[in-house]
């Protein structure tokens, strides 16, 4: 299932988990999974995120699951060490890497993908505010070109068929 849009995704200057700065240099080559959330997120970001792993599990022998990325939308609170407490937790893909940088990198990075987001004020809530965000999953191929997404409406086994499909090739 194909659904590519030329104008849907770009270069990103973001720093990983790791402290290391990366674009989109560094993930040409392979396949990559890109998903814009946060870490305190309450409910989508961690169901997506399961959601992506168990479809990965359901990968036939011999189509590796693409490189996967949460680019955090905020970056005032994701710092490279809370990213890499977040992406190692179990339930996630093992290959997650998790990505921030300033608010306008990382603003420049959702509007190459047309991914929207915003911070909503939380008056009385411990985490002060959160954020509303565009909750879709791009799949790039190896030169970088969308090939397809997938929304919150796709099960792991539709998304693990229709990677299963691109990706055996």
């Amino acid at each position: 299932m194909s659904r590519a849009y030329p104008n849907i995704g770009g270069p990103i200057s973001l720093v990983n988990q790791n402290g290391e700065q990366v674009t989109e240099e560094t993930y040409k080559g392979h396949p990559t999974l890109i998903y814009f959330g946060f870490t305190y997120c309450p409910d989508v970001c961690p169901m997506t995120l399961v959601t992506v792993k168990r479809a990965y599990d359901r990968l036939p022998e011999g189509v590796s699951p693409p490189q996967t990325l949460l680019i955090s939308i905020d970056p005032e609170r994701d710092t490279p060490e809370q990213l890499a407490q977040y992406v190692s937790t179990a339930a996630f893909p093992d290959n997650l890497q998790g990505l921030t940088g300033t608010p306008e990198e990382v603003r420049a990075a959702a509007d190459a993908f047309l991914a929207d987001y915003s911070r909503i004020e939380q008056p009385g809530s411990e985490s002060e505010y959160s954020m509303d965000h565009t909750s879709l999953l791009y799949l790039m191929d190896e030169d970088w070109q969308l090939k397809t997404f997938f929304t919150h409406e796709d099960t792991d086994e539709t998304i693990a068929t229709c990677l299963t499909e691109l990706l055996e090739q």
